[in-house]
């Protein structure tokens, strides 16, 4: 089999993934093979209860032989979990279930050739517990990438992306430098050429209302303005800085690709209000591909069988080449 498989980390056994995953099944003819690493009880009893009724191809973690994937299938690799209720609470009693899950594809992806990583939402609040903002950095850190990655919501009319990403408003303005902006531009230029093979027309926030404010050294004109300029002077396309509340009018949007912003909801939260699912999480600057659905665990939907399969279903087309 000539076709690059595409590795999924069912991410968080209690969240609304293996619902969305099986949805995303039944809509998509895949060229690539996905291999699902998920526990196989999980996997089993989430779809006698949600009404599917996949076929399980298991496969073996070690000598993996991508000869063996079947397309019609669900080609999974087991990772054993312990649990009471198919449809239990989160809790950190997850943590060593989802960390073996990620170093089992890390693995694979060091080992061979695939189309990029998908992974499930995780809880930040028991999962990471303050070792990471977010899976973002704990691949980063996996990868020893740590100070070279950034996140990036991607539509094909319009893509965002935060400077800083999980932190606290009060923390903000402390991680704002002119090396994490050229770093960031520089590694969205990259691949948009590399994997999109366009170079991209790129928006730069301001961090305060108007790009303006009463006191010294804003960080408009100490930071933001001069790494703009240094970036227009190394011929990459940027402008700015622009009030994040004007941004994203009809008038500016159409004049760009994406629009890159100091902070998580400032980017986000317009971006998901213009786009609801049809958007995808994907982290740059790994050493492959790596992709999220753009939503969290949402363990409230978990069993009714209501959850939009959308964003996963973008991340498999993104993939699905």
């Amino acid at each position: 089999m000539n076709d690059k498989p595409i590795i999924v980390v069912g991410g968080e056994p209690y969240s609304v993934f293996l619902e969305i995953f099986f949805k995303s099944k039944q809509k998509i003819n895949f060229k690539n093979p996905v291999i699902l690493i998920a526990s196989k009880e999980l996997v089993l009893l989430q779809m006698k209860k949600l009404g599917f009724n996949f076929k399980i191809n298991i496969i073996s973690e070690n000598n993996l032989n991508f000869n063996l994937l079947d397309k019609s299938r669900i080609n999974l690799i087991h990772v054993n979990f312990k649990f009471k209720n198919v449809f239990d609470k989160i809790s950190d009693k997850s943590n060593s279930y989802i960390n073996k899950s990620f170093d089992i594809a890390l693995k694979i992806l060091k080992e061979k050739s695939c189309s990029g990583l998908i992974n499930g939402p995780i809880s930040k609040k028991y999962f990471l517990k303050g070792k990471s903002l977010g899976v973002t950095e704990y691949l980063a850190k996996k990868t020893k990438n740590n100070n070279n990655v950034a996140m990036l919501i991607y539509n094909k009319k319009l893509s965002v992306s935060p400077i800083t990403t999980h932190l606290a408003l009060k923390d903000v303005h402390k991680n704002i430098s002119k090396q994490k902006i050229n770093t960031h531009i520089k590694l969205i230029t990259e691949f948009y050429k590399k994997i999109l093979k366009r170079k991209p027309k790129i928006a730069i926030t301001g961090l305060n209302p108007h790009c303006e404010s009463n006191f010294k050294d804003c960080e408009e004109d100490a930071i933001i303005l001069p790494a703009i300029k240094n970036l227009k002077a190394r011929n990459f396309k940027v402008e700015g800085p622009f009030p994040a509340d004007t941004i994203f009018s009809k008038e500016h949007l159409k004049n760009f690709d994406v629009i890159v912003g100091m902070y998580h909801d400032q980017v986000l939260t317009p971006m998901k209000a213009l786009f609801g699912f049809d958007a995808i999480n994907i982290t740059l600057g790994l050493p492959f591909v790596r992709i999220s659905p753009d939503h969290g665990p949402n363990s409230s939907m978990l069993g009714k069988n209501l959850s939009n399969p959308k964003s996963l279903i973008e991340a498999l087309k993104f993939l699905n080449k």
